[in-house]
């Protein structure tokens, strides 16, 4: 079976291709007062760090995103993960800093003068990791001539949806929930891939969770900042702000 990755494998990997590389960075300039080692020795010690805050990283953007939009607040999103994991990885780099050169823990004092140089390290691979993982706002093309082949992702329809119209679809964690006018179902497929396949019908993404069909739309509501959409179901799905400048643009409102 092919392993095609998720959105979230995807942001894991990426997280662990900058520790790595970051690890190697430090190594090779001797920060923080690592010249007296020997490099294969600095190399481990930062690359081991380095992925250690990947791993909290990891966590703590979990975190992060069941309260905002990452693609769509991105500076905020670097400033509370930065805070989020300073502190953590502030003790692991004390402890390791003592293990690594004496094997002994140094003082609890030396704990506050490590914090700012981890936070501005933690600044820099969280902004590289929020910037790298933004998706682009995409528009899937009109309709087709009726002599093209219709979109690939209607076949995925199960058998009780096909030949509906559909509305919207719902990224659920691996799954995506079709919403249709016969209805909605579960299908196995990242949200990114069903935009691909869906090429062919008019619609767009709205929110890192949504794609609509533009067909659909009957209402805006705008506020805040933001952008409600009510469908003609009566689901109301969310724009976020990014999403809301592309789709202004283009005319849905």
């Amino acid at each position: 079976m092919l392993f095609l990755p998720t959105q979230r494998h995807r942001t894991f990997l990426r997280g662990l291709v900058v520790a790595v590389l970051g690890g190697a960075f430090l190594a090779a300039t001797e920060a923080f007062g690592g010249a007296g080692s020997p490099y294969p020795q600095r190399l481990f010690f930062w690359v081991t760090l380095m992925i250690s805050g990947g791993l909290v990283g990891h966590l703590c953007s979990w975190v992060v995103r069941q309260f905002i939009d990452v693609d769509d607040r991105p500076w905020l999103a670097v400033v509370l993960l930065t805070f989020a994991i300073t502190g953590p990885m502030g003790v692991i780099v004390w402890a390791a800093t003592g293990l690594f050169s004496d094997q002994t823990l140094p003082p609890i004092s030396r704990l506050t003068g490590l914090l700012w140089p981890v936070a501005l390290v933690t600044a820099g691979a969280v902004a590289i990791n929020v910037f790298l993982g933004r998706e682009t706002p995409i528009l899937t093309q009109v309709a087709l001539p009726s002599s093209s082949a219709p979109p690939r992702f209607l076949k995925r329809l199960p058998m009780k949806l096909r030949g509906a119209n559909i509305h919207a679809v719902q990224a659920e964690d691996h799954y995506l929930r079709v919403h249709t006018d016969r209805g909605s179902d579960l299908i196995l497929m990242r949200l990114s891939q069903a935009v691909e396949e869906l090429n062919g019908l008019e619609g767009a993404r709205t929110h890192r969770s949504w794609w609509v069909a533009r067909d659909t739309v009957r209402s805006v509501e705008r506020g805040n900042g933001r952008a409600t959409l009510t469908l003609e179901n009566g689901l109301k799905i969310p724009v976020s702000r990014r999403y809301a400048r592309v789709l202004r643009e283009a005319g849905w409102w």
